[in-house]
């Protein structure tokens, strides 16, 4: 099968969806399909305001019509709701092709947390988006339901997976710092809820590595926490496996891969009990929910390592990409599609 992914989010960007279409075209080929990403890296492009790093395409149609009709692909698949995806859109509707999406991130709350917009208002502007799909894949089951309860109809599942090879545990004092130590891992931004995390009182150290809009302003009201700034590859697994637990503040993220991550890394999480960690973390196990996160580090740091890494090592990018391929719809198959059958299940419990 020939796949058109069309993304917002692609390389060089670094974020948890780049991961995802980037493991999950690797398991596409190896399967015997040739899966393509259209991105914004083949158009004239604008900085996201409030995120320059993150490059939004300028008026994409006629160049993405044209790159479509090349690819011929059997299959389409929308992955953001930006504009290159607001294009294969209009796209997919002018010529009658059948089309999945899916629902990567929280954009309602996000953009509700930057602008006057009500928050149901871009909820309806967002399920609009997503109901010409034949079927719109989401990560998790709570994710599922959080929509559902907004409006939005044929959900169906394609749950992540972790790269244990990648992410496993190592050297403890590879961070020479005070312990325990508690890491965050992703972006610096509003959304991440980081506050919630650096203004705990806790014994040992803090850690945040990543980069982000929001960097400049935690660095300057929290000069006890220890900033690394951006890591990649085996340079983030060291500092990952050094840390004693994995806090995670956000509650607008739909799944949150670096969960499973800090888990293959042997690091028990603590997090809210909200969409994404409800789904990933098995409390009492890997990690404790709570809303209290004061409450829920220092019980976390009680947990088993070793159960944390059996939990990633469950976690297949093979079977959640065998989920994404049997939601796919051919082109010409009728919007009005009917959910696909059963496929492997990539729920990682």
């Amino acid at each position: 099968m020939r796949i058109a992914i069309v993304s917002d989010a692609w390389e060089p960007q670094i974020n948890g969806v780049v991961t995802t279409l980037r493991r999950t075209c690797a398991e596409l080929t190896t399967l015997g399909h040739t899966a393509e990403v259209i991105g914004p890296d083949r158009f004239r492009t604008l900085p996201c305001p409030g995120y320059p790093s993150i490059r939004l395409a300028l008026w994409p149609g006629p160049h993405l019509a044209r790159l479509l009709d090349e690819l011929a692909p059997d299959a389409i698949h929308i992955a953001t709701e930006g504009p290159l995806g607001l294009a294969a859109r209009h796209h997919c509707l002018r010529h009658g092709f059948s089309f999945t999406t899916a629902y990567h991130t929280q954009f309602p709350e996000y953009l509700a947390l930057r602008t006057p917009i009500p928050l149901r208002w871009i909820y309806a502007a967002v399920r609009r988006f997503h109901a010409a799909a034949a079927r719109t894949m989401v990560a998790t089951a709570s994710q599922q339901a959080v929509l559902e309860q907004h409006g939005f109809t044929h959900l169906v599942r394609w749950s992540r997976g972790v790269d244990t090879a990648l992410f496993r545990p190592g050297v403890k004092d590879f961070l020479q710092l005070p312990r325990p130590i508690a890491i965050y891992v992703g972006r610096v931004a509003v959304e991440k809820n980081l506050d919630a995390f650096l203004e705990l009182d806790l014994p040992g150290s803090k850690v945040v590595v990543g980069d982000g809009p929001a960097l400049a302003d935690l660095r300057e009201r929290h000069p006890d926490a220890h900033f690394t700034g951006f890591k990649q590859g085996e340079e983030l697994v060291r500092h990952l496996a050094a840390a004693d637990v994995f806090v995670f503040p956000s509650r607008t993220d739909t799944f949150g891969l670096v969960l499973l991550e800090a888990m293959a890394c042997g690091v028990p999480v603590a997090a809210y009990p909200v969409t994404g960690p409800l789904d990933v973390v098995q409390p009492g196990v890997t990690g404790v929910l709570h809303e209290d996160l004061a409450l829920a580090i220092p019980q976390a740091l009680q947990l088993d390592p070793a159960a944390c890494v059996a939990q990633a090592k469950a976690c297949s990018w093979r079977n959640a990409t065998l989920q994404f391929l049997n939601n796919l719809t051919p082109l010409r198959q009728p919007a009005a599609a009917t959910p696909p059958e059963s496929a492997p299940d990539g729920h990682c419990h």
